[in-house]
Formats: structure tokens, sequence, C-alpha cells
């Protein structure tokens, strides 16, 4: 009988490291599912918010305003400065300003506090979202498209539960069991260090090319003017502009138009808004399956212009 070949000390490290590596995604998108669940819960909370407080239709608005701010506008800044100054730990902070955001909005007795509260939550999300697609790229071994479809997963899957969890907990026993969901923050937090650990590491051990060897400068190979790049991103950002004004106005409007026009109670409310964020993570898987087979540009112009018939048809539908 022949002797039986032993496996390398090179192909055992190499499996190790594709373990560490997929543990690694796997873990940020568990956190990022609570991330997304945690900032979910903001416009979840309007229709409670607004029978506490009072509140108006245009005060509900700019929660909204202070929460997309630092979740959306800060975004590329922390991206700016993480990139020249990778922070490893930087994603446990974030989620702390999340955490804080919890406890802050639990415990709210005026409409200036819920702003701050807001605010912090959403500069949570600003914080976590560069560094963690950072981490999940770099862990991606190469296999880019599939890190980042779990690590979407994720996100998508917590968006979807966010009202759920909102409307079986925080409208059956009130404002001050927000504070519950800090568990989950906590639980991110601990998952976030671990993570931040091995970021460390590998920066750690990632050669860093000598400015000579780089070459004299980057040229790009897209062939394309600088005018027709700044026309395409111009394009790019007024799309997306437009998607996220309609989905933040169906996400914040939807329950008072429901509650409104069909006299909804809020918990049967909430579980549209939670269909209806069923519906962006179908698509968001759909469309990049259906991107990679009649290509990226046609799937972008539909999910722009085909809500718009519906849009168009929404203010004349019955309940069905």
């Amino acid at each position: 009988m022949g002797a039986q070949t032993a496996p390398t000390p090179s192909s055992s490290a190499q499996t190790a490291a594709n373990t560490t590596t997929f543990a690694v995604i796997l873990s940020l998108s568990f956190c990022h599912l609570l991330n997304d669940m945690m900032q979910s819960l903001v416009p979840a909370l309007y229709p409670i918010l607004k029978q506490n407080y009072d509140l108006s239709f245009t005060q509900i608005g700019i929660i909204t305003l202070a929460f997309q701010f630092t979740a959306s506008m800060l975004q590329p800044v922390v991206g700016m400065y993480t990139d020249k100054k990778p922070k490893p730990y930087s994603l446990v902070v974030g989620m702390g300003f999340t955490l804080t955001g919890l406890l802050l909005m639990s415990q709210a007795t005026s409409y200036e506090v819920i702003l701050i509260a807001a605010a912090l939550i959403g500069m949570g999300s600003s914080v976590f979202h560069p560094e963690a697609s950072r981490v999940a790229r770099m862990a991606a071994g190469g296999r880019y498209g599939l890190a980042q479809s779990l690590f979407q997963v994720g996100g998508n899957l917590g968006q979807a539960s966010g009202p759920l969890l909102a409307a079986f907990i925080v409208v059956q026993r009130g404002q001050t069991s927000i504070a519950w969901f800090s568990a989950a923050a906590l639980v991110a937090m601990t998952v976030l260090f671990q993570v931040g650990g091995w970021y460390s590491r590998r920066l750690a051990t990632i050669a860093r090319p000598a400015a000579k060897k780089a070459g004299p400068s980057l040229t790009a190979t897209h062939g394309l003017s600088k005018n027709r790049v700044l026309f395409t991103v111009v394009i790019l950002v007024t799309l997306l502009f437009s998607k996220n004004v309609y989905q933040a106005s169906l996400g914040s409007y939807y329950t008072f138009y429901l509650m409104d026009r069909f006299h909804l109670p809020v918990e049967t409310a909430q579980l549209y808004l939670v269909a209806f964020l069923i519906g962006i993570v179908l698509g968001t898987l759909g469309g990049g399956w259906v991107g990679d087979k009649v290509g990226r540009i046609p799937v972008m112009w539909f999910s722009i212009l085909g809500p718009l018939p519906l849009a168009l048809m929404l203010p004349h539908a019955n309940l069905f």
C-alpha cells in the first residue's frame, strides 16, 4: 500500500486563511444586519413619535433630514479620511454612536432630543458602512462578488426586520422599549472588535509598494474624456438622488398614508412597510442577477423609471 500524502504546510495555511476570511465576511454581514435593523427603526417609530409629541409632518421630515444627513452625507467624508488613515476599530466606534442614539431616543422627552438621537443613529451608519465595505473587500480573497453579496444581504434583511420588530415591540411596550435594541448594538460591537483585530493584523502584513515601483502616475484605462466621465457621474448621482428621495418618502410617510386613507392601526400599517422593504431586498438580489445577464445600464434605468407608473397609480389604488 502506498503512503498517504500529507497536506503541505502551505496548503494548510491557505485553508486556514480562507476559513478566517470567510468568517470575517459573515461577521460583517451579521453586523450589517444588526446595524441596518437599528437604522430602520427610526422611520418605523414615526407614528409613535407623532402621537406622543403631537408632531407635524414637517417636523417628521426634519427628523428624516437629520437622520439622512448624518447617515449619508458624512459617509464620503469618513471614506476619504479612512482611505488615507485606516482605522481598524472605527467600526466599534460607529456602532457606539448608534448605541448612544438608541438609548437617547428611548429616554427622549422633547423634540430637540429626538433630533439629536436620530442624528447620532445616522452617524453610526456613516462610520460603519465605508470601513465595513473595505474590510469585506479585503477579506474577499478575489471573490469580490460573493463578499459584496453576503455583506449586502445582511443589510437588506436588517432593513426589512426593523419595522417588524418596532410593530411588535415598541408599539406594544412604548418608547422606552427602544433601549432593548441597544443589546443588538452591544453584540455588534463585540463582533466588530474581533473583526478590528483581524483588520489591524492584515494591515500590518500588506506590503506597501514603493513610489518608484508604482511609476510616476496612474492613467485611466477607460478611454473616456474628463467631460464624458463628469457627465456620467452627474447622471448617476442624479439617478441615485431621485431613488433615495422616492425611497425615503415612502419609508417616512407610507404608514401615515395607510392609517389616514384606510384607517389601519399602527401595527398593520407597519406590516405594509415591511412588505415594501422586503421588495427592496428582492429587488437588490434580483437586480444583480439580471444585471449580469442583460447589462447594468438597462437595469439602472428600469429601476428608476419602472416605479413611475406605479407611483402615479398609488394615490388611486385600493388597499389590495
